[in-house]
């Protein structure tokens, strides 16, 4: 291990942040990153990304490719291990490699390869693949040239450490809305996810740029102008040339959308160029209103910056040399030349534009003008409503049964659907930590309403005076919260998912850092309830009460295969690995015709030796065809051909066959074989083959029966469990007593509980401004788009 990457190993804080799901995602925005600067360099214009069964993603990029070959400096080494074990040692250590650079510090893959079990690199340049493998960041090999090709790029392929990160399990999300950034900020960038675990992909590919961001941001609302407005302006800075955009446009809604960026980078926190934004924003409207009149029944109090903010949605993006930001992960710019940047650019920019589009101008000086008018309504309703004691957290509501500690850390408030169910979670709860509100019918979806009008809502007046935290942006102070933990409790059925939804509306739009800061929880009671006798069990899930009615098949069941006995947890660990195979090869389905891959599987002769030598390729194409069709006589094999893989030096087979009378490609090639997915269905597969060919004989205490293979003995196994058993399905908390609702629901040793996380602030906001909205159209495109996915329909 050298020097370099023992120090990223020991201490990754200093590199990526954390070792939790954000520094997880980290690595994947290095490699990205490198890829992104290829493309700002004008050497790229792909990217794509898969997200692999196994958790390992993988990178690749139409650019240059990484050197190889000796290093100019570093004796004895190949550039491209440099690259990759050397720290500080990337292109964006010489200051004319580019411009401006998003990665980190310039450690970015090299901390990547560092931090991961394995990483491999494929280099495509000068005709040939060079390839090379590193274990925990020491080198496997030499870089060795392995094939032949055309193209040019790089791909990158790892599988984050599990000694290192608390958490491996990628967000498809996460990933995709930070790629659908990048996307935005570099028009003509083509970047695409492809998540193999569930069958997702997205691609992106915006050639208008932050315009079509902020037209994105706007998609299911009613917009006051079209198209957006967007300005963009190189600066002369002492550090060298620097890039101001901004592109903005207002819908009738109530939010405020503001997203800034620096070098790529989401500046969650903003910084000088956001303060800048919003001083010349305020400035220049105000000035050009005031100007022509067009605030004149305001009297005395001009718009604010929340006023002009109203309905907003815009993307700030800069580019500059030498940007500084506080925090290692970059979430507020720092640089003070950036607000004198922005601020002067939309100063005059903005100015112009409103001068040469009066009709545009007029309308945004309304909206602005409406939203200082009700800000005005809303705090005197605010007085009202206070005069009244509804909002003073001192007056506490007569519905809330309030928790006896008033440390907030230890405190926990439950919003509970319905007066009974209201009723058994007082009777039930830790009286001294757990305060109880029952909410009576739906609550008001702020969406669509007004402020003044969501604070005549008693529901929500009566939340907000709970919760202690005040309302408004003048207001609200998250710090003086009540509780550490507000659990959303409702029923299994549509109208318990409507108050949830309506209450997730509700604490999304009007207090957002509530979420932020994971305060947020959906309480997840069970399922099922099975009993027999005595004994009581309660499940949460479909997945639980299958493997509760497996452990209890299992424990008094005997499989036998000839000479062989499998019974008690052997039986259960084969059970387990049946229906992973069967569950894996469905999620094969998605992307491949899983009856292809099974075949291959079963015959256990495939592999990646086996692919370089083409008489026997040849005879391996027609071994799976032939045992796919005897497995599932109804398959239809169009095309059954070999192709050679130059890149690989080896031969790849394809199938074509019909699923649901649509024609499906099946590659099993270099990258298939050598990938997770292949690996995890052969291990499987080898731990069910161990038996032999059925049929089998499965003795129970009633009696013996046979069965085909092992699929079939976990289905019997599973039914006989059921047997004599009472399983109970709840939908409603009511149908549970306090003790039950406390053991299963409310009991902080033994409860399931949901925290609300947002890991797409951008795709939250559209699907809510689409299903809580006025828009009936999106609406109804969002539903037929989705109604093939869903499962468990209640009506």
């Amino acid at each position: 291990m050298l020097e370099g990457l023992e120090a990223v190993r020991k201490r990754p804080h200093m590199y990526i942040g954390d070792v939790g799901a954000r520094g997880l995602h980290h690595l994947v925005y290095e490699v990205v990153d490198n890829s992104v600067d290829e493309a700002m360099a004008g050497r790229a214009n792909e990217i794509n990304v898969a997200i692999h069964a196994d958790n390992s993603v993988t990178v690749l990029d139409n650019g240059s490719g990484i050197p190889v070959g000796p290093h100019p400096t570093v004796k004895g080494m190949d550039t491209l291990d440099v690259v990759l074990t050397k720290l500080h040692a990337g292109g964006k250590f010489e200051s004319n490699a580019y411009k401006v650079s998003g990665g980190l510090h310039g450690v970015g893959v090299t901390c990547v390869n560092a931090l991961s079990e394995w990483l491999k690199a494929e280099v495509y340049r000068d005709g040939k693949v060079w390839a090379q493998r590193y274990e925990r960041g020491t080198p496997a090999g030499k870089v060795t040239a392995i094939g032949e090709t055309q193209r040019r790029g790089t791909r990158i392929t790892f599988k984050p450490d599990a000694t290192i990160f608390e958490v491996t399990e990628y967000s498809f999300e996460t990933l995709s809305g930070r790629l659908r950034e990048l996307a935005f900020l570099n028009a003509g960038l083509k970047i695409t996810i492809e998540d193999e675990r569930h069958g997702k992909k997205h691609e992106f590919l915006f050639k208008d740029g932050i315009r079509e961001f902020v037209a994105f941001l706007n998609k299911s609302r009613d917009v006051l102008f079209q198209p957006p407005i967007a300005l963009r302006q190189e600066v002369e800075t002492e550090r060298g040339a620097a890039l101001v955009e901004i592109a903005l446009q207002w819908n009738d809604g109530y939010d405020e959308k503001v997203f800034a960026f620096a070098n790529n980078i989401h500046n969650h926190e903003g910084g000088t160029h956001l303060i800048g934004f919003k001083a010349a924003l305020t400035r220049t409207i105000n000035a050009y209103g005031q100007k022509n009149n067009l605030f004149k029944d305001l009297k005395d109090e001009l718009p604010s910056g929340d006023d002009m903010r109203e309905g907003l949605a815009a993307v700030i993006s800069v580019r500059l040399p030498g940007a500084s930001f506080e925090g290692q992960t970059k979430t507020k710019l720092s640089n003070t030349e950036a607000k004198s940047m922005v601020e002067t650019m939309l100063n005059e920019r903005l100015s112009a534009f409103l001068d040469e589009n009066p009709n545009v101008a007029k309308r945004i000086c309304g909206k602005v003008a409406e939203a200082a008018r009700a800000r005005i309504a809303a705090r005197k309703a605010r007085e009202t409503v206070r005069r009244k004691g509804a909002l003073d957290s001192a007056s506490l509501p007569g519905k809330l049964a309030d928790c006896q500690s008033r440390d907030p850390k230890e405190s926990e408030l439950y919003l509970v659907e319905g007066d009974s169910a209201g009723g058994s979670a007082k009777q039930g709860r830790d009286r001294r930590t757990q305060a109880i509100l029952p909410l009576r019918g739906k609550i008001l979806n702020v969406e669509k309403a007004r402020f003044d009008k969501m604070l005549g809502s008693a529901e929500i007046a009566t939340i907000i005076t709970a919760l202690g935290t005040g309302i408004g942006p003048e207001e609200f102070d998250v710090e003086k919260i009540r509780y550490h933990k507000i659990v959303i409790m409702t029923d299994a059925d549509v109208d318990g998912s409507h108050i949830r939804t309506l209450l997730l509306t509700f604490f999304f739009r009007q207090m957002p850092s509530v979420i932020e800061r994971g305060l947020v929880y959906i309480a997840q009671p069970p399922l099922f309830r099975v009993a027999k006798g005595k004994k009581e069990s309660y499940l949460k899930d479909e997945a639980a009460l299958d493997e509760y009615l497996l452990a209890l098949g299992t424990d008094r069941t005997r499989l036998v295969a000839g000479e062989t006995v499998v019974e008690g947890r052997d039986l259960a660990r084969l059970a387990r690995d049946a229906i992973a195979y069967r569950a894996l090869l469905a999620r094969v389905d998605r992307r491949r015709d899983s009856r292809i891959v099974d075949a291959a599987i079963q015959l256990g002769d495939l592999d990646l030796d086996l692919l370089k030598h083409h008489e026997q390729v040849k005879e391996q194409v027609q071994k799976i065809f032939e045992k796919a069709q005897k497995l599932h006589p109804e398959l239809q094999v169009r095309i059954a051909k070999i192709e050679r893989d130059e890149e690989h030096g080896c031969d790849a087979l394809v199938y074509q066959t019909s699923m649901a009378g649509a024609p499906r490609d099946t590659r099993l090639d270099h990258d298939y074989l050598s990938g997770a997915e292949w690996g995890e269905l052969a291990a499987l597969h080898a731990a069910i083959a161990e038996l032999g060919p059925g049929p089998f004989r499965l003795e129970t205490p009633e009696g013996a029966e046979e069965v085909l293979d092992v699929f079939e003995a976990v289905e019997a196994v599973k039914k006989a469990a059921g047997q004599g058993q009472t399983i109970q399905r709840y939908k409603g908390l009511g149908e549970m007593n306090p003790e039950q609702l406390w053991e299963t629901t409310m009991d902080p040793a033994r409860r399931t509980m949901l925290q609300v996380r947002v890991d797409d602030t951008v795709e939250a906001d559209e699907v809510f401004s689409i299903l809580m909205g006025d828009a009936v159209e999106p609406r109804r495109e969002f539903i037929e788009k989705h109604a093939l996915d869903v499962q468990n329909l209640d009506i």
